[in-house]
């Protein structure tokens, strides 16, 4: 009975995140209109980017970088009957949720397509021969790992070790894979906030890197609680 119950408020906190991606789809489109064609915007806030812009690399690349964070989330909240641990994993996924959609949203204002097969993760951010053209930026312990898409994001074999541990041993699993997930994050949002040209996406990533960088340090904080130790990257 009790896993059922579970099940179901699994089911609803989905229900919930696909209305607030509805939510945000309508949001991005209109914040892109309004940025777009108000009278005072900046010259590059009216321009579509490019289909390898740092605009459109971005919200293709975190938009699937999301997605795994809200996967994982969804995952915890269903292994453990901790509090602290299922409001933090709820927060995760809905703020996500939301912001996915922004950047979805965006890719539909722009008329750019949501995957593009010969463009590599990460090539937005530079190729100056770094790994993921990660030049310039402090990857700050952020490291991809092998078999992993994008830094900080989780293997398969990640994702299956969470959905079979149950209690503290499923919490301290995705405090530290949600750590790495998160430092990855905030190296890609750092990238946009400085190469994006579009104001309401370069402000979305700001808020990204405040929010993530907050979060990693109560995670950090819940980790110590549990007697456990930070990712290695950490």
């Amino acid at each position: 009975m009790t896993r059922t119950a579970g099940k179901g408020s699994v089911a609803r906190t989905y229900w919930a995140a696909g209305s607030a991606v509805g939510l945000a789809l309508l949001f991005a489109v209109g914040a892109t209109v309004a940025t777009a064609g108000g009278a005072d915007s900046a010259p590059e806030a009216s321009r579509t980017p490019g289909l390898y812009s740092a605009d459109a690399g971005f919200a293709r690349d975190m938009a699937v970088h999301h997605q795994q964070a809200v996967e994982m989330s969804f995952i915890v909240r269903d292994r453990t009957k901790d509090e602290p641990v299922r409001t933090l994993a709820y927060d995760i996924a809905n703020t996500q949720a939301n912001q996915r959609g922004m950047l979805l949203g965006w890719l539909d204002m722009w008329g750019l397509p949501k995957v593009v097969a010969d463009e590599p993760p990460m090539s937005w951010m530079g190729t100056d021969g770094a790994e993921h053209g990660m030049a310039g930026h402090d990857m700050a312990g952020a490291v991809t790992k092998p078999g992993a898409l994008m830094p900080g994001m989780a293997t398969k074999e990640d994702l299956a070790q969470l959905g079979s541990a149950e209690g503290r041993d499923a919490e301290v699993l995705y405090l530290r894979l949600m750590t790495d997930h998160h430092k990855g994050g905030v190296v890609m949002a750092q990238g946009c906030a400085t190469q994006c040209e579009n104001p309401a996406e370069r402000a979305l990533a700001q808020g990204m890197v405040e929010a993530q960088q907050s979060e990693l340090q109560l995670m950090a904080d819940m980790l110590k609680q549990r007697g456990a130790e930070p990712p290695a990257t950490g």
